[in-house]
C-alpha cells in the first residue's frame, strides 16, 4: 500500500497576495498542503529553519534572496522519522525567486530519496511553479517525478476542488 508524505514549507505573517500586502495567520501553502492530505490521507510533515524567516515581507524576501544567492542550506527544525516507510513525498512551497526556499532543498538533501515518487505543489502569485520542477529532478535523480500543481496565493484558501481534480490526475503507486 502507498504510504503517503505532505512535506511543506509555509511562510505565515505578511505576504504578497493579489497585488497587495496581507498577513496570514495560516501561509497559503500550509493551506494547500492540508487538502492534499485529506484528500489522501497523507502524513504532514512542515519543514521549518531553526531561525524563522522574517515575518515581514521585505525583509523575508531579503532573506530568500541571499540564500539562493548564496546557495545557503538552512538548518531545520525537526527531521521526518522513518522517512523509508513513505513512497510518496509530496513537495510542497511558496514559489521564492522562480523556484524553492533554500529551506526545503536543505530537506530533501537531508534524505535518500531513491525510488521515491515526488510530487511538487507550490503557491504563487503569478509565475506558477517556474524553475522548481527542474530543481527538484535535480536535486532528487534517483526520484520519480510527477507533474506538479501551482496554485494562486490569492486562491488558495478555495483550491479545494482544483486539488482534487489535480490528484485525479496522478499514477500514483498503489
Amino acid at each position: 500500500m502507498n504510504k503517503i508524505l505532505i512535506a511543506y514549507f509555509s511562510h505565515r505573517g505578511e505576504n504578497y497576495v493579489a497585488g497587495r500586502l496581507v498577513e496570514l495567520p495560516v501561509g497559503n501553502t500550509e493551506r494547500v498542503a492540508e487538502m492534499i492530505a485529506r484528500h489522501t490521507g497523507g502524513d504532514l510533515f512542515r519543514i521549518e529553519r531553526t531561525t524563522p524567516y522574517p515575518a515581514t515581507y521585505k525583509a523575508c524576501v531579503a532573506e530568500a534572496v541571499r540564500e539562493l544567492r548564496e546557495q545557503v542550506r538552512p538548518p531545520l527544525t525537526a527531521r521526518v522519522d522513518h522517512m523509508d516507510a513513505y513512497d510518496t513525498v509530496f513537495v510542497g512551497y511558496p514559489n521564492w525567486c522562480g523556484t524553492m526556499p533554500m529551506a526545503v532543498q536543505t530537506f530533501l538533501e537531508a534524505y535518500d530519496l531513491t525510488g521515491k515518487t515526488l510530487v511538487p505543489f507550490c503557491t504563487h502569485e503569478g509565475s506558477g511553479l517556474a524553475n522548481s520542477p527542474a530543481d527538484l529532478a535535480r536535486l532528487c535523480p534517483a526520484s520519480r517525478l510527477l507533474p506538479g500543481l501551482a496554485v494562486r496565493g490569492s486562491q488558495a484558501a478555495e483550491a479545494d476542488a482544483e486539488v482534487a481534480a489535480w490528484l485525479g490526475t496522478l499514477a500514483l503507486p498503489k
